[in-house]
């Protein structure tokens, strides 16, 4: 990573860089249905799950300024420590994420799209909690299913990752279309991206 380049960048700083800097990359590394619900204007989608898939093929054809975000931040550090290790630099990772550029009151694009990942986990570790706490009154080992879910949750808070996000990402409407890998990894390792996401 270059030296002048910091880790981590709050909303006004990246506000600033994109308007002193113009070349500036912001890479949205969360699902396709999420960045269609809502994301920065001009940023561009390159899903965390495709960089770690790829991860081995990365090479940058330029020296633009990348600034990674996600919904909190977690996935873009994630996605950070991914493309240092495939030798990418001039890195930033948006601190706070979208929830940080939307308590800023900076601009965003809104679509429709899926939940965010954070709150399909959420509704999905509720559903089991309840699920095992209303089942166990039948059937008492049932209670342990909520034991398990709190316990992934725990572990997940520590290790700052989540299992759980993980198999959500798996599924179809969470997943990358395969035709448009290649164009979103383009976006950015490539000299010129094409067009800015509207």
């Amino acid at each position: 990573m270059s030296a002048t380049t910091p880790v981590s960048m709050d909303t006004p700083q990246v506000r600033n860089l994109l308007e002193n800097n113009p070349r500036t990359r912001l890479i949205d590394v969360r699902g396709p249905g999420e960045f269609a619900a809502a994301h920065i204007p001009g940023s561009y989608n390159v899903p965390l799950d495709l960089l770690r898939e790829h991860r081995s093929e990365l090479t940058a054809d330029h020296e633009d300024p990348i600034v990674l975000v996600c919904a909190s931040g977690g996935r873009a550090e994630q996605a950070r420590t991914v493309l240092e290790r495939s030798g990418l630099d001039h890195l930033s990772v948006l601190d706070g994420g979208m929830t940080g550029w939307q308590q800023h009151d900076a601009p965003v694009n809104r679509g429709s799209g899926i939940w965010g990942m954070e709150r399909q986990v959420r509704l999905t570790a509720g559903l089991l909690v309840l699920t095992g706490v209303v089942a166990s009154t039948a059937y008492e080992p049932l209670k342990w299913l909520a034991g398990f879910v709190g316990g992934g949750l725990t572990f997940a808070a520590i290790t700052n990752t989540c299992a759980m996000s993980r198999v959500l990402g798996l599924l179809p409407h969470n997943r990358t279309p395969k035709a448009d890998a290649g164009t979103m990894l383009e976006a950015l390792t490539g000299r010129r991206p094409e067009a800015a996401a509207s």
